[in-house]
């Protein structure tokens, strides 16, 4: 992916020591990415023992907060990763139990870089899901989050933003003097699929990739060049007449495509929310013949629970679901049968570490070598 992580710990080309400020909202990713960059600045020579920096954001009982860094950040990269779609993480508000929302994660995010005072290096900061992404264009009266929110960092002194498989990345359009950095952890996911699915064969005899709409039409394309499979895809017939939720209703899915009767289907989107789209999808699939469904999506929230997914699976209509550790996953989630993990904090540490040593990231964001390999490995290529 990169020279090798020995090689840029002993570069001479390192920005400043590395400091990794992982807030509440990722503990758990923010341990696993330490103990990889620990690891490797050992092999190369170095006695670290952590390069996590302590700090936390405190609530007063009136629901005002503030950012408290507890050791020292001066002259440091500074690495802070949050996760603003962690509805996990809770706080108390005159005696109710209130779960964070992006907002309150994107406010303790500004209060810890005050809390650095201007004496890092510089501050980086690794968001996978991108504040207020999902609102990416605007129709008449409406506001534009994420643009406002990347313009408000780098204010503060946001050197680079690092985000993964973003709703729209035309969003750093906003920012086009700061380093804006949209990750998509494609090699990772098909590792987990062939890791997981014994079975399963990425061939253009038996397998075919699914774009679920037009927006999610560029990363299907991109598996389905790297495999060499066929590509089809739907479209969203929508009912312009109404507005529901904020959003005109979808009447229907309707294939345009290669047939895709008796092969595997993969479809990859950036996020399964309700995840009622996905399964229309995956009904309309198996209705037109296709084999096994495998679907993917960088951050697999399932906001309206998961019965219909498990009511797909028992009925064979879903064979898999893929999601990154990206983002919080429920306990219920990690222990369906039909949920498979993509574990991307080892791309997150070597993304740090190219930042950090000045090393070009252009491999790392196009991994083509690795997946040949990887394919090659299973007699797929």
């Amino acid at each position: 992916m990169i020279a090798s992580s020995e090689n840029l710990f002993s570069s001479e080309t390192s920005a400043a020591p590395i400091g990794i400020i992982a807030m509440n909202s990722v503990t758990e990713l923010g341990n696993k990415i330490n103990n990889y960059l620990v690891e490797w600045s050992k092999r190369a020579g170095y006695d670290v023992d952590s390069f996590l920096i302590e700090s936390e954001c405190p609530r007063f009982s009136s629901g005002d907060g503030k950012g408290l860094i507890k050791s020292t950040v001066r002259g440091k990269d500074l690495f802070i990763i949050v996760d603003v779609g962690n509805y996990n993480v809770k706080y108390n508000y005159f005696g109710f139990e209130n779960a964070m929302s992006p907002d309150d994660h994107y406010q303790d995010l500004k209060r810890i870089i005050q809390a650095a005072s201007g004496k890092a290096h510089r501050v980086n900061i690794i968001m996978p899901i991108l504040y207020g992404g999902r609102q990416h264009r605007r129709s008449y009266r409406e506001s534009l989050d994420c643009a406002c929110a990347l313009q408000e960092l780098e204010s503060m002194g946001v050197a680079n933003i690092v985000t993964f498989d973003a709703h729209d990345p035309r969003v750093q359009n906003a920012v086009p003097l700061m380093g804006f950095d949209n990750v998509m952890p494609t090699y990772q996911v098909l590792k987990c699929l062939l890791n997981d699915i014994k079975d399963i064969n990425l061939t253009k005899e038996k397998f075919m990739i699914v774009s679920p709409d037009e927006g999610a039409l560029n990363r299907n394309m991109y598996y389905a060049s790297v495999l060499g499979v066929d590509m089809g895809m739907f479209y969203k017939r929508r009912d312009y007449s109404t507005i529901v939720n904020g959003r005109n209703p979808i009447v229907a899915h309707e294939y345009l495509g290669n047939p895709v009767e008796g092969k595997d289907i993969f479809v990859a989107d950036d996020i399964i929310s309700s995840g009622e789209s996905m399964l229309d999808l995956a009904y309309n699939l198996k209705e037109k013949g296709a084999a096994r469904i495998f679907t993917y999506a960088t951050y697999a929230i399932f906001t309206n629970g998961l019965e219909k997914f498990d009511e797909a699976y028992e009925k064979g209509i879903i064979s898999g679901v893929l999601g990154t550790n990206l983002t919080y996953r429920s306990p219920d989630l990690l222990s369906r049968p039909w949920f498979h993990e993509v574990d991307v904090s080892k791309y997150i540490a070597y993304f740090i570490e190219a930042i950090n040593h000045e090393v070009s990231i252009s491999k790392i964001l196009d991994p083509h070598a690795k997946i040949d390999a990887l394919l090659k490995t299973y007699g797929m290529k």
